[in-house]
């Protein structure tokens, strides 16, 4: 049963037993992994505070042959990000995050880069005066990192290059599709103004140290929301929660 260090980033916990939790990890060494804390959930238990969604730790993990679960045996504290637990749109923001990497990664796939590119996303909530802007930004990347990557220079079904005054997105089809292949989509297309598609080209293309320093206003901002949100529950093959969904007074 050999140790296992790595550094991690907690994306869920949940109950397991009567005083266990699984803990879902993004680490650096092993990409997604599961893991149990035994007794995380004992009053003196020290591992309970430092298996809280969000939190950037180091662990020591038993890895047991045949066995998709780690057992968790000391976790070390980089930094808890208490101040999304106190926050609502940065944790709502925060949350978006994990779920997207979650969604998009596999178990035991290793990827230092998404690892790298989690911290820094949470690391600029922290200081974001724009949370809903800030996640949307690092959904794009995260996007065009992990083989999802929007196709914005030609029609992502046929491979016609657009040239459409009216680009439409395509969620199903992974980005921007010419007027006759939008109209054979199952779903509902997003209508994208010359402005968006030039923005989303942009992003994907930028350097990922300058991506901050883009901003959209106005009709682009809310089209590429729209078309990122969408998007977004085609991958994860579910619709994650909105990353306003608790001020926003939506329901869980």
């Amino acid at each position: 049963m050999p140790l296992v260090k790595t550094a991690a980033i907690v994306l869920h916990s949940r109950k397991w037993g009567d005083a266990d939790r699984i803990v879902t990890f993004y680490t650096m060494r092993l990409g997604k992994l599961r893991g149990v804390a035994r007794g995380a959930r004992r009053l003196k238990s020290r591992l309970g505070g430092m298996i809280e969604p969000f939190t950037l730790c180091q662990l020591d993990l038993f890895e047991k042959p045949g066995d998709s679960l780690y057992r968790i045996s000391q976790v070390a504290l980089d930094e808890p990000f208490a101040k999304f637990r106190d926050d609502l749109t940065l944790m709502t923001a925060a949350g978006r995050m994990v779920n997207l990497v979650s969604a998009v990664m596999a178990e035991g796939d290793p990827e230092p880069r998404v690892f790298e590119m989690l911290e820094s996303g949470l690391r600029t909530l922290l200081e974001s005066r724009d949370a809903a802007w800030t996640t949307l930004l690092f959904q794009i990347r995260l996007l065009g990192m992990t083989g999802f990557r929007p196709q914005t220079e030609q029609c992502a079904t046929c491979g016609q290059v657009h040239r459409s005054p009216l680009p439409q997105f395509s969620p199903m089809a992974g980005g921007i599709v010419c007027e006759r292949c939008a109209s054979r989509q199952p779903f509902r297309c997003t209508a994208l103004s010359r402005g968006s598609v030039a923005f989303l080209h942009q992003a994907l293309h930028m350097q990922p140290a300058l991506l901050n320093r883009l901003h959209a206003a106005g009709q682009v901002r809310t089209e590429v929301e729209s078309a990122i949100e969408s998007y977004v529950t085609v991958v994860a093959g579910r619709r994650l929660p909105p990353v306003d969904f608790l001020t926003s007074g939506s329901p869980v």
